[in-house]
């Protein structure tokens, strides 16, 4: 069971992953238009925010989530089905809005399957079973933007998203039913129910405004990482290299995690995760002083260290911590302010990399500094570090 919800999380996160460039250069290849291809990436990404929390009280109601997240792959490929079909054909302002409306349940392709691992790992593997999740996303993000690239015309790469995208249904589909069902109430009571459970929750509220800061810093190195690779090498794709450097060996790293034996001191691992990330992306800046580019791959691989662990720390601290009735709505809803915060620190990382690509990498490694002080404050030794 476990294997096959990987296969199927790695499938659907590949797609989520190729879906973004995909649509922008589709985008650029029908219409000309890079505003339009922007807009259509804008409109895919922003709308995680409002989707998220919703999707979240939906799942912990379900009887059978796996169900409703086979769903959410249909309706997120339909999406995109539209968007593709319809470039060129139909109003920019209509293709836009069916973007947002498949943005809609794209934290079902991240949070929404990682709150389902409790019930196909069980207790005794959750912790493994987290590093080979958190697996999944460094696959996808290798993949993902790799697939987008080579595949030749935007319109066939978003029509290769669908088809992996239906490629997890059966995953999806066949994942267990919930042990239990909460009693319903209304919407905005679960709503508040499921924030509550993270402002309630000190590990919890550490972890989630940790990691949304960590993530905003992330989106400086994205956004840089082609500025710096042209400003060292004379092209963006030396750039492009440095992310996938990232990626790799954030996949080595969780491997290696995956290995451990023994006792999991997670709060501490994401401290020093997030921390490891920030050297990485000081080490970056100090590849765009030197003109070294032998330093910015050592710096993209640091970056990757650090990042790999974080990410399988921050599910191993919520699925300890989050109320069973509530994991799902904490997992989306963490998954759509990551996305958010994401988006905040690309469009501040635009301008700051255009005007100085070091300043734009200091600029992230100050916001892991500031992850690193929101995770550690007030922090006390949990004793169900396991």
């Amino acid at each position: 069971m476990l294997w096959r919800y990987l296969a199927g999380a790695a499938t659907a996160r590949t797609a989520d992953e190729m879906s973004g460039p995909a649509l922008l250069i589709a985008g650029l290849a029908v219409t000309g238009s890079p505003v339009v291809a922007s807009w259509l990436l804008a409109g895919l990404t922003v709308s995680a925010a409002a989707g998220g929390p919703l999707l979240g009280v939906l799942l912990d109601r379900a009887r059978r989530p796996g169900r409703l997240l086979a769903g959410c792959l249909v309706a997120y490929a339909g999406g995109l089905l539209v968007i593709v079909s319809g470039l060129g054909r139909l109003p920019e302002a209509a293709l836009v809005a069916v973007a947002v409306a498949a943005g809609l349940v794209g934290p079902a392709l991240t949070g929404g399957w990682t709150s389902q691992i409790p019930a196909v790992a069980g207790p005794d593997r959750l912790g493994r079973a987290n590093a080979l999740d958190a697996m999944t996303y460094n696959v996808a993000g290798l993949a993902g933007p790799a697939l987008a690239g080579v595949i030749a015309g935007g319109p066939v790469a978003v029509l290769v998203c669908v088809v992996l995208l239906v490629a997890a249904l059966p995953a999806a589909w066949t994942l267990p039913a919930s042990a239990g069902v909460k009693a319903r109430r209304g919407v905005g009571e679960e709503l508040r129910e499921g924030f509550g459970a993270i402002l309630g929750n000190p590990v919890l509220l550490r972890a989630t405004a940790g990691s949304m800061v960590s993530c905003a810093g992330t989106a400086m190195l994205v956004v840089s990482a082609p500025v710096l690779g042209e400003r060292l090498t004379g092209s963006t794709g030396p750039g492009a290299l440095l992310l996938a450097v990232t990626a790799a060996c954030g996949l080595a790293a969780n491997a290696l995690v995956a290995r451990a034996r023994g006792p999991r001191h997670w709060d501490a691992l994401l401290v020093w995760g997030t921390a490891v990330a920030g050297v990485g992306m000081m080490l970056a800046a100090a590849a765009g002083v030197s003109g070294a580019y032998w330093v910015a791959v050592v710096a993209a691989g640091v970056v990757g260290l650090g990042e790999g662990p974080q990410l399988t720390a921050l599910f191993s601290v919520r699925h300890r911590e989050a109320p069973a009735r509530l994991r799902a709505q904490v997992f989306t809803t963490g998954a759509s302010l990551k996305i958010t915060s994401f988006a905040v620190g690309s469009a501040v990382a635009g301008p700051l990399a255009a005007y100085s690509v070091v300043a734009a990498l200091l600029a992230g490694a100050a916001a892991q500094a500031v992850a690193v002080a929101v995770l550690t404050a007030g922090r006390r030794r949990s004793v169900r570090d396991v």
